[in-house]
């Protein structure tokens, strides 16, 4: 098994975005460029899943990395979750399409996906919404395979470190889309939630000992060079690619990251159930607050609504989903933002004699 380090010239992760975002033209060019591209195994069916990798394959020599989702607890509490499918009533007719189902499976084929993995291994395989067994992390490393867990607190990194993990995701409350907590506190309103990445970078490397990759917010060079002097080993990066000409994500999200009209980003649970960081849209504004603890059923919930949103030219009912330094966007094909990203990093490590 090659070491994690070892298999990225740049220290430039492209962040896995399940919905659409990442996709194998975007993966292809980052992992070309230098970095390492990641596709989203989240949301997609097994089938669709290896079909990307092979789309990938077929693109890039390179190595690169598929994000899983942890199977969810079925707790959510199905009387909140009708009360809020009433409160999307409006919506729903607004749109002429219906709710969707909230009674589907909980763990996003999560099983099949990982056999799938496991019978043609792909270089990383990292995990979102909790820790993996260390059954299933010993079989990856038995195949090559280099795995990584997504953490927001040290007790989640210390539960990284026991399942066998390589390296650990460390992200913090800036970031975009969701928070990788490993348990959704039904209690946390989301606000407020999270702790910021420098300081749970600090708090994670004086009490484990694994490669980190720092995720939340960045997005400039300078950005990751303070990353990295405080422990890191690369940075993670999703809003600074979602504008990519390579990106799957809809145009009126690339668009809406550098439009005035959003001029804040909140963790909401209003699309999905669980918190996630997106940019200010009216259906946060009025859905957000009611929104219970319960994915992914309010995912399922929400889907249909949001596709139909789109298909209307209409971003104030889609999930924008964009990190804290989303206003610092920049249209660039990926590769020359890879390069430029490397570029910022040089120079600021020059300015500070490093």
């Amino acid at each position: 098994m090659a070491p994690f380090t070892g298999l990225f010239e740049h220290p430039i992760v492209q962040a896995p975005m399940a919905g659409g975002g990442s996709c194998p033209s975007l993966a292809a060019a980052v992992s070309d460029a230098g970095g390492l591209g990641f596709l989203a195994g989240g949301y997609k069916t097994p089938a669709a899943m290896y079909e990307e990798i092979k789309q990938l394959r077929a693109r890039t020599a390179r190595p690169f990395g598929v994000n899983l989702f942890m199977p969810q607890p079925p707790a959510a509490d199905p009387a909140a979750v009708e009360v809020y499918a009433e409160q999307l009533a409006g919506e729903a007719a607004w749109y002429r399409t219906p709710l969707g189902e909230t009674d589907q499976a909980c763990d996003d084929a999560y099983d099949a996906k990982l056999a799938i993995l496991l019978d043609d291994p792909v270089p990383v395989v990292s995990f979102t919404f909790g820790c993996p067994a260390r059954t299933a992390v010993d079989a990856l490393a038995r195949v090559g395979t280099v795995t990584v867990v997504t953490v927001t607190s040290v007790a989640e990194a210390q539960a990284a470190v026991e399942a066998g993990a390589d390296a650990l995701c460390v992200q913090g409350v800036e970031a975009g889309g969701h928070q990788g907590t490993h348990r959704d506190d039904p209690h946390a309103d989301g606000a407020g939630a999270g702790v910021g990445l420098l300081a749970l970078l600090a708090e994670v490397r004086e009490s484990v000992p694994l490669p980190i990759v720092a995720a939340g917010g960045l997005m400039r060079g300078s950005q990751i060079a303070a990353v990295l002097a405080a422990g890191a080993c690369a940075a993670q990066l999703g809003t600074a690619f979602l504008p990519c000409p390579e990106s799957g994500a809809h145009a009126l999200h690339k668009q809406a990251l550098t439009d005035p009209r959003y001029v804040r980003t909140e963790l909401t649970r209003a699309f999905s159930g669980r918190p996630a960081r997106g940019l200010v849209n009216r259906f946060i504004r009025e859905h957000g607050p009611y929104a219970p603890a319960a994915y992914p059923q309010v995912h399922h919930m929400t889907s249909g609504l949001r596709k139909a949103a789109a298909a209307a030219g209409d971003p104030q009912a889609m999930a924008l989903w964009a990190g804290q330094g989303h206003r610092l966007a920049r249209e660039l094909p990926a590769a020359e933002l890879v390069a430029l990203l490397a570029a910022e990093l040089g120079a600021a490590r020059a300015a500070s004699g490093h």
